[in-house]
């Protein structure tokens, strides 16, 4: 049976938003003014509403930049040369409505981030970079 060509892979045309709830990102305790789940909320809504993915995982690392989100550029996004962008201190409803507004419009490789969230950009730990590497 011949097969038929796939013209696109379920979220291979939309980029990824990685929320770390590790030991520090999400934290109550650590952060009681921050409203976590609400922030998952905003989040899941932009990604519902626009068409991007959002993930949450354990520990990223930077755990003194926390929150910490990873935008990860699409398949188009890598193909002009985008690369994940490591974001720290989302703290608040405007941080997360700028990631939501940027993963909108493609994220990394396809849209220019809105510059006060440019400004929030951090380095990834050193095991990631590594893994980065190893995958090109």
């Amino acid at each position: 049976m011949p097969s038929t060509p796939r013209t696109s892979l379920i979220g291979s045309a939309s980029c990824t938003v990685v929320v770390c709830r590790g030991c520090c990102c999400g934290d109550t305790r650590k952060h009681p003014g921050t409203d976590h789940a609400w922030q998952l909320e905003l989040l899941r809504a932009g990604a519902a509403e626009h068409g991007f993915q959002v993930r949450t995982t354990d520990c990223l690392g930077p755990c003194d930049q926390a929150n910490v989100i990873v935008v990860r550029p699409s398949a188009a996004g890598r193909r002009a040369g985008g690369r994940a962008a490591w974001i720290g201190f989302v703290m608040d409803d405007e941080g997360t409505e700028e990631v939501v507004q940027w993963a909108a419009a493609g994220g990394p490789g396809v849209a220019e981030p809105p510059l006060t969230l440019e400004l929030q950009f951090i380095e990834p730990p050193r095991e990631a970079r590594v893994r980065s590497r190893r995958r090109r």
